[in-house]
């Protein structure tokens, strides 16, 4: 799983702008490759092992419950053939409401992954927007691009890149990143389908 890979780069599709509305034309400009300073951030490892932890937890409390519900599926096939029809349709009833509570539990742990994302994500990006910030002002851009694929800037010369300048900034401020806060997985229901993996980041 990838932390960083749909968390942040959206985030950082932005213009830094010294006046807003301003032409262009003599302006200071430069720009920076925001994944290649995301894959070296200081922090993005462990950012990206303990989200890897957690995702652990949320993956085997949905497979134990998938686990459990395809027991009790397995069981029903195998003996609904010598039940009334009356017990086969209230066996029926009760996977029917086992599935939705699965589902239901399935979609909360979804949402934990993703608020846990962010938790982990934005110390990082917050550290980056003020680090490009800073090179903004000191080199004294107007305006500072994300040059990363899928941008509209299609030709660049090499020696506006920041990239570098920018990476130089967040190492220099590595020793004050905060810490991964640790998770609190929530418990889960008896019984449930099969599971969807945590958003892969």
């Amino acid at each position: 799983m990838r932390l960083f890979r749909r968390a942040i780069p959206l985030a950082l599709v932005f213009l830094t702008l010294a006046s807003a509305g301003a032409s262009a034309q003599g302006q200071k400009i430069g720009y920076i490759r925001s994944t290649a300073i995301l894959d070296q951030a200081p922090g993005r490892e462990a950012a990206q092992a303990q989200f890897e932890k957690d995702a652990q937890v949320y993956q085997a409390e949905m497979k134990r419950m998938s686990d459990s519900l395809d027991a009790m599926v397995a069981a029903f096939q195998k003996s609904q053939a010598s039940m009334t029809a009356s017990a086969r349709d209230a066996k029926q009833k009760e996977l029917q409401s086992r599935n939705a509570e699965y589902q239901r539990r399935s979609a909360d742990l979804q949402q934990k992954a993703q608020q846990r994302q962010g938790e982990l994500v934005q110390p990082i990006l917050d550290k980056v927007k003020a680090a490009i910030e800073d090179v903004r002002v000191e080199g004294g851009y107007s305006f500072i691009l994300n040059a990363d694929e899928g941008s509209a800037i299609v030709a660049m010369d090499k020696n506006l890149d920041l990239t570098d300048r920018v990476l130089a900034k967040l190492r220099a401020g590595a020793g004050t990143a905060a810490k991964p806060a640790t998770p609190a997985p929530a418990g889960a229901p008896s019984g449930v389908t099969r599971p969807q993996n945590p958003p892969v980041i």
